[in-house]
């Protein structure tokens, strides 16, 4: 397999910069396609040619996605730190790590493992779901309960569970 990619790296090159059009986002998505190659080769009734541009155009769709979604996601108005407001800078301030430490120990454990995997780790409600085994509504009412347990006890003039 190796001499036909040598052979098939020009033209892939080409249909990399066509789609790109940058010469170093080309290469890059080249040097991506290869791995995939070299990961899963082609089935044996399918042409390495056939193949590697498939897979380039594939990988340039799902870099081309991921790359509107970042610039979306930081082009947010709530994100731009003019927009936060005295309020949450305070409250923000308020609150140490010390004190969320505390109060996430005060949960119970099944509550704190729902919580910190999607508010801390940034997990979907089903990734939670299948890495705990447990169905998603399961997952939805401990964060529930976690977060109410948490607006409580930073509530409390004390800092403890209601």
């Amino acid at each position: 397999m190796k001499p036909e990619l040598t052979l098939l790296l020009p033209a892939l090159r080409r249909f990399a910069y066509s789609l790109t059009g940058s010469m170093h986002d080309a290469d890059d998505l080249v040097q991506n396609t290869l791995l995939r190659i070299l990961k899963s080769p082609p089935p044996e009734d399918v042409l390495l040619a056939k193949w590697a541009f498939k897979i380039c155009r594939n990988q340039w769709i799902d870099d081309y996605r991921s790359q509107k979604v970042r610039t979306l996601a930081t082009s947010k108005p709530e994100l731009q730190a003019e927009n936060y407001t005295d309020g949450e800078a305070d409250i923000i301030n308020d609150i140490t790590l010390g004190e969320v430490n505390i109060a996430m120990n005060s949960l119970s454990d099944d509550q704190r493992e729902v919580l910190s995997l999607i508010a801390v780790q940034g997990m979907s409600y089903s990734e939670a779901a299948e890495i705990l085994a447990i169905p998603t509504g399961t997952i939805m009412s401990r964060l529930a309960r976690a977060r109410s347990n948490m607006v409580s006890f930073f509530k409390q003039p004390n800092g403890s569970m209601a």
